[in-house]
Parts: structure tokens; sequence; C-alpha cells
């Protein structure tokens, strides 16, 4: 994790982060978390077009800018991919704290009825664990579903998460479930 004041050159910082390994972690002593988003659309999963998905368009511009391995690379997600992420706190760019750190791929869902991948945290990250986001159908309905299994990743992020870190952890998520709804609805 890096913090600074200015807007960073994400590429240089993906270059960096490459080179990072994930963090160490038991999936067993990690908190669990689901949040669910039901998405409004009578089309059924195959008729939805996920690249804004899988190219991670989930969060809002104001909350975060990123670089994907993949993007810059010209093809498409595969595991082992990093993630260069830049996280504004508060989430408002010009008048923000910009905090860098990164993630990798660990998993690429491309079943019937399930499309989505995985990502585990790289040292240096504020949370610790793996995150995975779905797109689902379920019964004929679509769903967004974010799964976590995550800890603080270091000691200050332990010392002001209940503060800080989890309300804020709790802020993203939910923009990032109405955010992903609102793509896919407009379609």
């Amino acid at each position: 994790m890096k913090i600074f004041l200015t807007n960073q050159n994400i590429k240089r910082h993906l270059e960096f982060l490459k080179k990072k390994a994930v963090m160490k972690y038991e999936k067993n002593q990690l908190n669990e978390k689901v949040t669910i988003q039901e998405i409004n659309t009578t089309k059924s999963i195959n008729e939805i077009d996920l690249t804004f998905f899988f190219n991670y368009g989930i969060f809002p511009e104001n909350i975060m800018s990123f670089k994907t391995q993949w993007n810059d690379e010209n093809r498409e997600m595969k595991i082992g991919d990093t993630i260069a992420q830049q996280a504004f706190i508060p989430p408002i760019i010009k008048f923000s704290q910009k905090i860098v750190f990164g993630v990798r791929i660990s998993e690429t869902i491309h079943e019937p009825n399930r499309k989505g991948f995985s990502y585990e945290t790289l040292e240096g990250h504020v949370e610790k664990g793996i995150s995975t986001f779905t797109i689902e159908e379920i019964n004929n309905k679509i769903i967004f579903k974010i799964h976590t299994f995550s800890k603080p990743g270091n000691i200050l992020t332990q010392m002001v998460g209940p503060i800080i870190s989890v309300p804020y952890q709790t802020f993203c998520t939910k923009k990032a479930l109405k955010n992903v709804k609102r793509r896919i609805e407009a379609q």
C-alpha cells in the first residue's frame, strides 16, 4: 500500500505490483461476507454483454481507478493477471488520498449460469484475502454477487478497521453493486 496526494500513473504501479506475491492467508481464519444485488432485466446471462465486467468496470470512477494487466497487454483476463488499484478516500477524485495496492486473478468462471472471477490481495494491500465477483442466473433471475473472505492486511488497518476501513469497504461494496446493476440494466 502506498499513499499519495496526487493522481498516480497506474501503469507504472502495475509494473511494480506484477512482481509482488499474494498475501499468505488461511481462508478459515478470514471473515466471510456475501452481498447480492438482483438485476432487473429480461435478458438471459448469455444475452448480457459482460465486457465491462471482465474489464473490471465494477467500481464507480470516484471510488477507484485501476489498470489491468490484460488490458495493458491487449488480451482477455487470465489466471495470474495483476490489477493495480488506486482507491480514493474520501471518494472525491481531486480532494482525496490516493491509496495504491494490487490484486491478482486466481480464478475465472465461465459456467453456463455463472460468469465471473476471483482475485487475491497482494503484499501491502489494506485487506488480506480473496474476493469473488459473479453474475449468476438463478430461476430466470440475474444477480450480481460479491463473495469475500478477508481481514485487515496490516497493523494500521487492524487498528482503524472498525472506525474507517469496514464502513468504507461497506460503502464501496454498495456502490459496486449499484454500478453493475445500472450498467447491465442499461443494456
